[in-house]
């Protein structure tokens, strides 16, 4: 069962990693109320999905993949839709983030065989 919730929890990491770009990418283009209307309840949805991953995993490991994805996302979405410049420095960076979820991920998986104190 706690395999289910996990995996569950994993599925709302993804949800909350998108919707998080859906309302970047919508600072970028909105230029109407309702416009801005979409934005607020993506910036919503996105907090909902944040919390729900974070009840069946550690929210540093959480917070970690959300800040990271978006991070990258957010560069990519320069580059391909917005078309800004790539540089040596910025992908740089980016690879340290990438590095950095991944060890975080990694370390999480490392369970502490000693049990928990009551």
């Amino acid at each position: 069962m706690e395999s289910v919730k996990m995996n569950k929890s994993w599925i709302y990491v993804g949800l909350t990693s998108l919707s998080e770009l859906v309302w970047i990418y919508g600072f970028n283009t909105a230029s109407t109320w309702w416009h801005w209307t979409l934005i607020v309840a993506f910036i919503l949805l996105d907090l909902h999905f944040l919390a729900k991953a974070c009840e069946g995993l550690p929210t540093g490991t959480v917070y970690a993949i959300f800040a990271g994805f978006g991070t990258v996302g957010t560069f990519l979405m320069d580059i391909f839709i917005f078309e800004e410049q790539i540089s040596i420095s910025k992908v740089f960076f980016i690879l340290l983030i990438i590095a950095g979820v991944i060890g975080l991920k990694l370390s999480d998986d490392k369970k502490d065989t000693k049990g928990v104190l009551e």
